[in-house]
Order: C-alpha cells, then sequence, then structure tokens
C-alpha cells in the first residue's frame, strides 16, 4: 500500500535520487545541476514554511514527492502557487503522481492558495495527460524558452482552479 505524507527534511536525500535524472538526462528540469542531499534539504524547508511537501512511500520507502511553491513574487500572486511532482522512473505509470496530486490540492486550498499553475516542458504527453486528468486547463505556450539538451524548450501551462 502507499502511503502519502508530509515531507521533511529528513527526505533530502531520496527526494535529490529521485530528482536527479530529471535535471541530468531530460529536458522536464530546466535546472543544469542536481541539487545535493543539503541543497535539496533547504529547498524542502523553506517549501513547507508556506507551502506543502508531500511524499508518496511504501514500506518506508520513498516513491516520489511534489509540491507547491510560489507562483510570483508581487503580493497580489500570493493566491497562487506553482506545482510540480516527481516519481521515481522505476514506479511511473503506477498512479503515483495522481495519488500525490489529490493529496496535495487540497491542503494547498486549505492555505488559502485559489490557483495552481503547472508548467511542462515539451515534450512530455504522459505530464500532460496526468494535469488534465487532474482538471487542469491548459492556458498558454511560452516558446523557446529555455535550452537544454542542445535545443531549445517551450513550456506549456497548465492552471486549475482549487
Amino acid at each position: 500500500m502507499i502511503a502519502v505524507r508530509s515531507a521533511t527534511v529528513a527526505d533530502a536525500n531520496r527526494c535529490a535520487e529521485i530528482y536527479a535524472p530529471f535535471v541530468t538526462d531530460s529536458w522536464v528540469s530546466f535546472a543544469l545541476d542536481a541539487p545535493d542531499s543539503e541543497q535539496m534539504s533547504g529547498h524542502i524547508a523553506g517549501i513547507l514554511q508556506s507551502h506543502d511537501w508531500l511524499v508518496a512511500e511504501r514500506e518506508g520507502a520513498v516513491l516520489g514527492y511534489v509540491y507547491g511553491s510560489e507562483h510570483r513574487t508581487r503580493a497580489a500572486y500570493q493566491t497562487s502557487c506553482d506545482v510540480a511532482v516527481y516519481v521515481d522512473s522505476a514506479y511511473k505509470r503506477q498512479g503515483i503522481g495522481r495519488l500525490l496530486y489529490e493529496a496535495l490540492l487540497p491542503r494547498l486550498k486549505d492555505r488559502n492558495i485559489h490557483a495552481a499553475f503547472a508548467g511542462i516542458a515539451l515534450p512530455n504527453q504522459a505530464s500532460i495527460a496526468l494535469h488534465q486528468a487532474l482538471g487542469f486547463d491548459l492556458v498558454g505556450t511560452y516558446r523557446e524558452v529555455g535550452w537544454k539538451m542542445g535545443s531549445w524548450r517551450d513550456v506549456t501551462w497548465f492552471q486549475r482552479l482549487l
């Protein structure tokens, strides 16, 4: 059975392990260097102060994580957030991303978040399908917004009102 719980900084090493291939082996993340455990610990701690970070685990092993973070810095954006989900490739297409989002989105709403945004580097049909299945609507695409892995990358944005 898969359980979803709030993350702690003790999850940083495993979250860094899950995230690293998305940085080094794909354009899914626009980061160029994978964070180490210490950097991930700081990221988790910062997110937990204002939003939420959850992990999915089975028998004590973290399989994936999801979080909400600040959308923009200006005050009028305070009720909007960005969301991201990462699942270990060994566990993809098992419903873990959906399970994580279904736990996160109500928590964000309880924190007075009104709108959640997901930016998806293209191509990434699996992520698009997940977000659409969860009620996210397409709002637009930034063309050639990032350079990664030798090519310009587009990012399409989805939004869900909570």
